[in-house]
């Protein structure tokens, strides 16, 4: 603790993911007898979380995606009993021991995805978009995921999550909460309000 408080985010006290990389074999059945001798060392060496994988598991999904092969595909992940690729959780892990979040914006050409750290205010989120963006920060507009798959019927727009009351303002204290589709408002230093 006195190491990360003298030198915040250090790298040595960052959280630690282990990737244990298993025969496609090993994979299929939920691991092999090393798995547990590997859990049980990173438990008593500091601790960690441990994920196995198997890179040839992923490859072959990939050729059999890539290639079109939607039965294969469904057969391979079949001999996994509906657990599916590590990639997703590998992501959404890392995101979680970083303490990481994303948050969306859209307009008409297109929807982005942004990395914040969690705790991040409004005008910290809108910085990581452009600086301008943060030291002219008004007010942020913003609604969950959730609540506009929720509330949208289709549309490309926020319409029917307004109209349910869903869509919301917020000032410079607003957190940033995961998974928020976000439009932020802010002034320029030539002056006028910009989007």
């Amino acid at each position: 603790e006195k190491i990360n408080e003298l030198i915040p985010g250090c790298i040595t006290l960052k959280p630690t993911v282990y990737l244990v990389n298993c025969s496609q074999k090993s994979f299929t059945v939920g691991g092999n007898r090393y798995i547990k001798q590997i859990k049980d060392w990173v438990a008593t060496h500091g601790g960690g979380l441990v994920i196995p994988l198997s890179i040839e598991f992923e490859e072959n999904l990939t050729a059999l995606q890539k290639a079109g092969d939607v039965d294969g595909e469904r057969a391979l992940l079949d001999t996994l009993n509906g657990r599916g690729s590590v990639l997703p959780r590998l992501i959404k892990c890392g995101y979680k021991q970083l303490k990481l979040q994303y948050y969306f914006t859209a307009g008409e050409k297109e929807v982005r995805c942004w990395t914040v750290a969690a705790g991040s205010t409004a005008p910290q989120a809108a910085g990581v978009i452009h600086t301008d963006f943060e030291a002219g920060f008004i007010k942020l507009e913003c609604c969950s995921f959730d609540d506009f798959i929720e509330c949208n019927k289709g549309e490309k727009n926020m319409s029917s999550v307004k109209a349910a009351g869903k869509y919301r303002m917020e000032g410079k204290n607003y957190i940033v909460q995961d998974g928020d589709i976000c439009h932020f408002l802010f002034n320029k230093a030539t002056g006028g309000k910009k989007k």
